[in-house]
């Protein structure tokens, strides 16, 4: 098979690919491709291994041309291919779920609840700064995590692991998804809340939820006008959940007291506001950037177009109904 890799990713899985004898092609600009240059790359191959920020439609495809058979997302979501596309073309979309990257972004989920709690990232721009003149009791006044509200959307297995992890801190737990999880309830504490009632009861809120039609700017200034006034918003998800414009009023006038994101609307591009915001943190879409999530994530990525090229069926297919009308 003839295979091109859009960018160079960690560890040493594309190897895998030139030792069963592929042709592979491999991105050495170590960044995002243009539009154009996809194209030109893309032609003539049977296979692309992608990451999220490469956007493939249904005319890249056919650029590609009725060789593509597979296209292998390194990365968990797949709102960067347009998987109805390619399933009219007989194409296997597949991506990289998996537990090391959900442990690595329930952890880093946490990292910015904790960070937002306690103004520790406010308070270090403060100290390198120069400003620290000794202690003061009144200065960067955080609040108490124990006893406080985690409201949940989106209790999938990522959405789970921060609840697990909300026992440890002696923190209530709501959850928000299509349908109650009996068996969530009982294995992790939490409770059934409508989205509304979880905003307007929640002291922290944090998105679980993958992007679609449905989501998309699911928190808007409608939404955000129920939120419990002082709440700290949390985003791991993808930055289209959320409506920057409406999230810089609410922080601006109050309505919300803090938010961390690791995902933006426009990445890489984001509000400028919200840059200059003292109680925003904002990480570089690093929520699954553990080594062990980025090597779980190439292996999985890599044996997707291995199975396929030994026409077997891959692990994590994005559109399962395409298989019996793959291009073969």
């Amino acid at each position: 098979m003839k295979i091109f890799v859009t960018r160079k990713i960690p560890g040493n899985h594309i190897q895998k690919l030139i030792d069963a004898g592929h042709e592979v092609t491999t991105s050495n600009l170590g960044r995002p491709l243009t539009e154009e240059e996809l194209i030109e790359k893309i032609k003539g191959v049977d296979a692309v291994l992608s990451l999220l920020t490469d956007k493939i439609n249904g005319d890249v495809m056919d650029i590609a041309g009725p060789t593509l058979k597979i296209i292998s997302n390194y990365a968990v979501g797949f709102d960067n291919i347009n998987i109805k596309d390619a399933t009219d073309r007989g194409i296997v979309v597949t991506n990289t779920p998996c537990e090391e990257v959900n442990e690595a972004v329930a952890d880093h989920t946490w990292a910015l609840i904790l960070d937002l709690a306690r103004k520790i990232t406010e308070s270090d721009r403060a100290v390198h700064a120069g400003s620290y003149q000794g202690w003061e009791p009144d200065i960067f006044l955080g609040r108490n995590i124990k006893g406080s509200t985690l409201g949940i959307v989106g209790l999938g297995r990522i959405g789970g692991m921060v609840a697990s992890r909300a026992k440890a801190f002696g923190v209530n737990v709501l959850y928000n998804k299509r349908e109650k999880d009996l068996e969530a309830e009982k294995a992790l504490g939490v409770t059934f809340s409508p989205l509304d009632e979880l905003l307007a009861n929640s002291d922290f809120i944090t998105l679980h939820v993958p992007l679609t039609e449905e989501t998309r700017h699911m928190i808007n200034e409608i939404s955000l006008s129920k939120v419990k006034k002082g709440a700290i918003l949390i985003n791991t998800a993808r930055g289209g959940v959320v409506d920057e414009h409406a999230l810089v009023d609410a922080l601006r006038s109050g309505a919300l007291g803090g938010a961390g994101l690791d995902v933006f609307d426009n990445e890489p591009n984001i509000n400028p506001e919200l840059i200059g915001m003292e109680n925003v943190v904002l990480t570089p879409h690093i929520a699954s950037a553990t080594q062990q999530a980025r090597n779980k994530m190439g292996e999985l990525a890599v044996n997707a177009i291995l199975s396929l090229a030994s026409d077997k069926k891959p692990d994590n297919i994005a559109n399962p109904e395409v298989w019996d009308k793959r291009r073969k």
